[in-house]
């Protein structure tokens, strides 16, 4: 695979400050960064600096962040182009996040800077009917306006995997679902309320680029039941092509997927347009096709991933097939998160994590290449 290894080293850091709240987390992000190191013939660099600090060489750098950064923080490290990153850069911190996919119920104080107002009317065409709010009385009047039209789903915007979802069917589910918020982190992140829809399929649409290569997909994911009880994300299976959106575009599939390849290729372009300092090696799309209130089949774009994510392993196994054939043009490959269990990788799989996490319990993580 052609790479920018042949004539500079890429140290590869798997995380800028901090660190992940689970050890599973960790100890997959590590391999990820691990393989997409010998995938650009780099040095692996694994470190977790209390404080963000510029590395000795940014230039032949290439960062791993376990979010979205800011541009403030890109510019500190060295940071000027999407051949630095897996992932992405912001110019807010909020832009990362799947606040922006709808409009403002109604302005007030706590809008955070940079908000773009117009950005959620270009975007209605591309999501399912939203709203964004940043206090308890604005979430709970967006709410119960959306809910004349059937069954309503609140999101928080940091949570992940599934979790941080409230569906309400009546007002009073409703209360029951603002009772679970927390109005310091709705004032600080924003919650999304958006349509509920029934039979749900949720599809994956990305773009990546790594090392010179592009790839791009569709995919889906498929739900698990966690050592607690709850449903949440447990793994994708992508059908990748090399090329971009373009190629992508260009496939013959069913009308709803169709759709969904379409509408987050919008999304794309339109949030590119409004805040055009973004800058994203991985542009994963989540995008849901199912059933309103009223019957009607819906598509829409429920959120970006600018960041390593649940399906990064499938799409780093999909570089490494390209590299080992360079006249494949397509290739399927899948990662799975199994609760419950240790040790519960097939043979032929790689493997991200196997072992009893402190706080998700026992669980396996792998990826496989289907086809």
């Amino acid at each position: 695979m052609a790479s920018f290894h042949q004539t500079r080293l890429v140290k590869i850091f798997p995380v800028l400050a901090g660190t992940m709240n689970n050890e599973h987390d960790r100890v997959a992000r590590a391999e990820l960064a691990r393989r997409i190191a010998r995938l650009g013939g780099a040095t692996f660099v694994e470190h977790e600096p209390s404080t963000v600090r510029e590395p000795d060489d940014p230039h032949h750098t290439l960062f791993i962040p376990p979010g979205t950064i800011e541009l403030a923080v890109a510019v500190q490290l060295g940071i000027r182009n999407e051949s630095q990153i897996y992932g992405g850069v912001v110019p807010h911190g909020f832009v990362g996040s799947k606040v922006i996919t709808h409009p403002l119920f109604q302005p007030n104080d706590s809008i955070p800077t940079g908000w773009r107002p117009e950005l959620g009317a270009a975007l209605a065409p591309y999501v399912l009917s939203g709203w964004s709010a940043f206090d308890i009385d604005t979430v709970r009047a967006a709410s119960l306006d959306l809910l004349q039209h059937g069954s309503i789903r609140l999101k928080e915007v940091e949570a992940t995997a599934g979790l941080g979802q409230y569906v309400a069917t009546s007002p009073q589910g409703l209360e029951e679902a603002i009772a679970q918020l927390d109005a310091k982190n709705i004032a600080r992140h924003g919650v999304v309320i958006e349509q509920n829809l029934d039979n749900v399929v949720t599809y994956s649409v990305g773009m990546t680029w790594l090392f010179g290569e592009t790839i791009s997909y569709w995919g889906t994911q498929r739900l698990a039941t966690n050592n607690e009880g709850a449903v949440v994300y447990g793994g994708s299976t992508l059908h990748v092509v090399r090329g971009g959106f373009q190629q992508l575009a260009a496939l013959e599939l069913a009308d709803d997927l169709k759709q969904a390849i379409e509408k987050a290729i919008a999304y794309d372009a339109i949030v590119s347009k409004f805040y055009p300092e973004l800058m994203a090696s991985r542009r994963n799309y989540d995008v849901a096709a199912g059933v309103n209130a009223t019957g009607e089949m819906r598509v829409g774009v429920l959120e970006q991933s600018w960041r390593a994510g649940g399906a990064s392993g499938a799409e780093i196994a999909a570089f490494e097939a390209f590299a080992r054939d360079r006249e494949r043009s397509t290739v399927t490959c899948a990662t799975m998160e199994i609760y419950g269990e240790v040790d519960a990788a097939p043979e032929g799989s790689t493997l991200y994590y196997s072992g009893i996490d402190p706080v998700a319990g026992p669980m396996t993580k792998y990826v496989m290449e289907l086809e």
